[in-house]
């Protein structure tokens, strides 16, 4: 499999956008939105899994402004360090750099069709903010732990999106997820999946702490088919 690093220029300066190709070499685009643990060799499995699909698949360094090129363990010790890492982490000035990046993969030469955006956990929050830009195709959100606290944008999105949440996850009680349920429930282009026996980052092969498989399974099934029906 091919794989490259752009360069992507923002104010304040550059930031890598490593890149995957399809076997053809060109396809519609998927930006890959990391967790805490920075552009992982999870956030790359995933990038992997959805070249093979046929998608050019690119995932920004969006920790760049605070610790270019950060990648934890998926254990105690990398979430400890992960979460304190997070804690400096200027979300709105993420969502900025996810966008340029998403600018950046559409205009590659690489790219033939629509971009869409998948995101998981911290990358899932700054995911669903990309909806509401309207950018995007299509978007994806995994456990995003600040969409109930966005709701407010939803009037915003006019594109089709998917949001997947754990049942049992500790960060984001079952209430909240009750509530964005209710808040999507008469919004055609949303969907809302649910997966209740599972917790947090379910979908993370590469962090045993968190990964279920057959939640996961099933998730990134319909991630599949509705990357399919609005990117091909």
């Amino acid at each position: 499999m091919t794989s490259r690093v752009e360069q992507v220029t923002v104010p304040g300066g550059a930031f890598d956008l490593n890149v995957w190709l399809p076997e053809g070499g060109t396809g519609p685009g998927v930006l890959v939105i990391q967790e805490i643990f920075g552009v992982s060799d999870y956030i790359e499995a995933v990038a992997e899994d959805l070249a093979r699909l046929g998608y050019v698949a690119a995932a920004p360094d969006l920790f760049w402004r605070i610790r270019p090129g950060w990648r934890s363990g998926h254990d105690e010790t990398g979430l400890k360090e992960s979460v304190e890492l997070a804690q400096r982490f200027d979300v709105e000035q993420g969502v900025a750099d996810a966008a340029a990046a998403l600018d950046h993969l559409a205009g590659l030469p690489d790219v033939d069709g629509p971009v869409g955006v998948v995101g998981f956990c911290l990358g899932g929050s700054i995911a669903f903010a990309l909806a509401a830009r309207g950018t995007a195709a299509a978007v994806v959100s995994f456990y995003g732990s600040a969409v109930p606290e966005q709701l407010g944008l939803l009037d915003s999105i006019e594109r089709p999106l998917q949001l997947h949440f754990g049942g049992s996850d500790p960060y984001i009680p079952r209430a909240e997820v009750a509530r964005i349920e209710a808040a999507v429930a008469e919004r055609p282009d949303v969907e809302i999946h649910v997966e209740e026996q599972a917790g947090h980052a379910f979908h993370n092969r590469k962090a045993p702490m968190f990964y279920d498989a057959e939640p996961a399974a099933r998730a990134w099934r319909r991630a599949e088919d509705f990357l399919a029906r609005h990117l091909r």
